[in-house]
């Protein structure tokens, strides 16, 4: 297996403080930017922000926190997990994350997506029964500012432009993903513009994706494009035991659950089914060992390039963040990596 990308993703939580009161949506942002420096320092290869516009979330716009951390960090790369296109202009969000490659010297990377939550719609002035055509127009509208020439282009969702040269160039290109969660004309169409891959594996056995891989890679065949290799992400936690990543993510994680659950007509989630997960699902909690095992076990049965671990899903304490975001950093990458190594000299696929 070739090298394998670990990174660390958070939609930008309100931790609490020490004495359990959740903290400023400011001091919730300069948190996110201490994670980021420590990652940097023990050696994580990205740290991904999402957009989110609701008050439990820290962050409305990625690129901005992702520049504040451009100019703390030397060699992480900085990217948004994910910018919601639909709701956004592709010119600007290209010269806004072109502005972060020139401030992070090349780090940054956007992930574009559809969006889990649809508040950005109405909030920016648009139709969630347009949901559809405006992210293939937007999406397409995107792929040719990529090219960094000048754009002449018309659709139904903007204005359309006419050999409109945009601005700031880069320097080396925008690395540029696209974040799927399940839908296989997502998965399509990312191969068509020879995007790579991301996908957003938050619940159930992960291996169940891997028939997703097999479309990317088909398609991009289909279309004569390159098939990246594949990224992932997917919650979990880390403590000094078992026990404790599960005691402190279990009672935040079912208010964010059961929140979500409500809008879209779930039944409030079990301690059950959440320890059924930890177990043989696609979240990654519990000691370092722990969850550097499950990570490689991961990793090789899937083939997958590179893996981002959501390390924030509610309001944990700042302590018991930071120490979540050390022993990723400093043990479970090195034991993946290690474990990885180790079958990879065998011709194995780890168990």
């Amino acid at each position: 297996m070739s090298e394998v990308i670990f990174g660390l993703d958070t939609f930008g939580d309100v931790p609490t403080d020490d004495a359990g009161a959740p903290v400023s949506h400011a001091r919730a942002i300069r948190q996110l930017v201490d994670e980021a420096v420590m990652a940097d320092q023990l050696g994580v290869d990205v740290f991904t922000v999402g957009e989110h516009h609701r008050p439990e979330y820290s962050v409305s716009a990625p690129e901005t926190v992702l520049a504040g951390m451009a100019t703390r960090t030397s060699r992480i790369r900085l990217g948004s997990g994910v910018t919601v296109l639909s709701s956004d202009d592709p010119v600007r969000v290209f010269q806004r994350f072109a502005t972060l490659d020139a401030l992070s010297n090349g780090r940054a990377e956007v992930i574009l997506g559809r969006g889990s939550f649809t508040e950005s719609f109405p909030l920016f002035g648009y139709d969630l029964s347009d949901y559809d055509v405006l992210f293939e127009e937007k999406i397409e509208l995107f792929a040719r500012l990529l090219k960094e020439k000048p754009v002449s282009w018309s659709g139904t969702v903007r204005a359309p432009l006419v050999d409109a040269d945009v601005y700031p160039k880069t320097e080396g290109g925008l690395s540029t993903w696209v974040g799927v969660g399940g839908s296989p004309q997502s998965v399509v169409r990312t191969a068509k513009y020879g995007f790579p891959l991301m996908l957003a594996i938050i619940g159930g056995q992960p291996e169940r994706f891997v028939p997703y891989i097999d479309l990317y890679k088909q398609a991009a065949g289909q279309f004569d494009t390159t098939a990246w290799p594949v990224g992932m992400h997917s919650p979990g936690f880390i403590a000094d035991t078992d026990e404790q990543a599960k005691e402190i993510f279990w009672p935040h994680y079912k208010v964010v659950r059961d929140r979500i659950g409500a809008l879209r007509g779930w039944p409030a989630v079990r301690r059950e089914e959440f320890e059924a997960e930890t177990q043989h699902g696609s979240m990654y909690i519990g000691s370092a060992e722990t969850v550097a095992k499950r990570i490689a076990r991961t990793v090789s049965s899937m083939g997958v390039g590179r893996f981002d671990l959501i390390f924030s899903s509610g309001a944990q304490p700042i302590s018991a963040r930071l120490r979540a975001v050390e022993l990723y950093g400093s043990k479970v990458v090195p034991m993946v990596r290690e474990i990885l190594a180790d079958h990879d000299r065998q011709g194995s696929v780890v168990a």
